[in-house]
């Protein structure tokens, strides 16, 4: 039963959105995001193509699935206007157990190191924790 809801959740969270453009707030969130994932870049990480943005507010987190690889190296980063005080990114498998992940928070941005010991869907989870909504990028970086 636990399944099946956090199923259904994810199902209502990830629907398709219409395709728009940016606002000037969400270009924002990814140039800090980006800035974030630049220190990765210097390990010898490589930044996925493509981006996932929105707003977001405290107690209404976006959820977004990933196809992750065993044996590769990911972060995870988001980026968020100055509304949002603190956020935080949270990894789950696909039943919806959080994973262990090596966390970075710095008011605005936060990122999440994960490395999956199986192949297959896994869903992050990007919310505000103090502050208020606030528009959001998530890029990942992997290895």
């Amino acid at each position: 039963m636990k399944r099946l809801l956090f199923t259904l959740a994810l199902a209502a969270a990830t629907a398709a959105a219409p395709l728009r453009a940016a606002s000037d707030d969400e270009v924002n969130a990814r140039k800090l995001a980006l800035e974030i994932a630049g220190a990765f870049s210097n390990d010898g990480f490589k930044l996925r193509d493509g981006n996932w943005g929105g707003k977001f507010e405290p107690g209404k987190p976006a959820l977004i699935q990933v196809n992750l690889y065993a044996g590769n190296q990911y972060w995870f980063t988001v980026g968020a206007t100055d509304a949002a005080k603190k956020v935080a990114v949270t990894v789950y498998d696909e039943n919806g157990k959080p994973m262990t992940t090596d966390p970075y928070a710095d008011t605005s941005a936060a990122a999440a190191g994960f490395a999956p010991t199986a192949s297959g869907p896994y869903y992050i989870k990007v919310e505000v924790t103090e502050g208020k909504a606030a528009a959001f990028c998530l890029i990942y970086s992997y290895r």
